[in-house]
């Protein structure tokens, strides 16, 4: 779950877990497991399940990999991974698509997404009034303050006919649906965790989602990533690494009781109960409309990075080639 302040917020001293020595193929001439960091986007929740699967069944260990999950201590993910922090990362197509088109481009890539469609939406309580961008003129916004936040917000109130400058735009403070009604009428929420949250504290919402308001909106967040030294000097671990994921969400679609359980002996901070409502819900948005685990589709991909450019996040264009591959995903 993005964003920005949550980041900052979250930016407390990782814990490693740490396996012991296994066997792969491709791995035979090296004794030793080969390490690999995996850096998260925020503290973990169920975006990430199927990587502490993966880890905690052994299915790295298998692969013949080290595998360490940390949060973001000291910086973004993107460019932590660009600067060799990290083997990869969790990031968002907007992110990627902006450390790519900067006056200084990151040498980073997509190699896999983990949620197949957009999952987040703008939010207000149900007794409001506010039922659509159309009835965000003169409310007041709580945001995160990114570029594309804002892109998002003028499309949406401009295709519903709304003044977007009579929106009130203010940094949020972190507290989540409770806010609503108070500091603030409307939020950006995404539905397998904001949502459930207040779904559990009785909170009933309005939502609206992104990607009903605007087709274009329908972009990928999260995403793995990984930098071009990688993808250049060890295609076979990334597709190693790729493989024992797969397993690890397949198993995360097969059992979500169970991998919420699994999720929350690392993060015991969150209700448990919780974890088990939001695994749920995202147990058929993993691979929601393909068979292929981690498929990118290039239209659309294409539709936001186009949606950008045309709300000024972006200054040029930029060709999917050159922010994402599908080609180390497992069959």
């Amino acid at each position: 779950m993005k964003r920005n302040w949550k980041r900052i917020a979250a930016l407390t001293a990782a814990a490693s877990f740490v396996l012991g020595c296994g066997t792969a193929a491709w791995a035979d001439e090296a004794e030793e497991l080969k390490e690999v960091t995996v850096i998260l986007d925020y503290t973990p929740n169920t975006n990430h399940t199927g990587m502490y699967v993966a880890l905690d069944k052994g299915y790295y260990e298998e692969e013949g990999l080290d595998v360490e999950i940390i949060e973001p201590t000291d910086g973004v993910t993107e460019t932590l991974i660009a600067q060799g922090k990290g083997t990869f990362g969790i990031a968002y197509q907007e992110d990627v698509t902006i450390a790519l088109t900067s006056e200084d481009p990151l040498p980073i890539k997509a190699i896999a997404a983990l949620i197949q469609h957009n999952t987040s939406g703008f939010v207000s309580l149900a007794d409001s009034g506010i039922e659509s961008p159309a009835d965000f003129e003169g409310k007041t916004y709580a945001g995160w303050g990114g570029s594309g936040e804002t892109a998002v917000l003028e499309a949406c109130m401009t295709q519903a006919g709304a003044d977007f400058s009579k929106l009130n735009m203010v940094i949020s403070d972190g507290s989540g649906f409770s806010a609503l009604g108070k500091s603030c009428d409307i939020m950006w929420f995404f539905e397998a965790w904001d949502c459930v949250q207040a779904q559990m504290n009785g909170v009933e919402l309005n939502y609206m989602a992104c990607r009903d308001l605007d087709e274009r909106l329908d972009y990928y967040t999260p995403v793995i990533i990984t930098s071009d030294e990688v993808i250049e000097s060890d295609p076979d671990m990334i597709k190693a690494f790729l493989r024992a994921t797969k397993k690890g969400y397949e198993d995360a679609m097969a059992d979500p009781d169970a991998a919420a359980e699994l999720l929350a002996s690392h993060v015991t901070a969150y209700d448990p109960e919780m974890l088990k409502i939001s695994q749920e819900y995202l147990t058929d948005k993993y691979m929601e409309d393909t068979d292929t685990w981690g498929i990118i589709d290039e239209t659309r991909w294409n539709n936001y990075t186009n949606f950008m450019q045309e709300y000024g996040v972006i200054d040029t264009a930029i060709s999917p080639d050159a922010c994402f591959t599908n080609e180390f995903l497992p069959e």
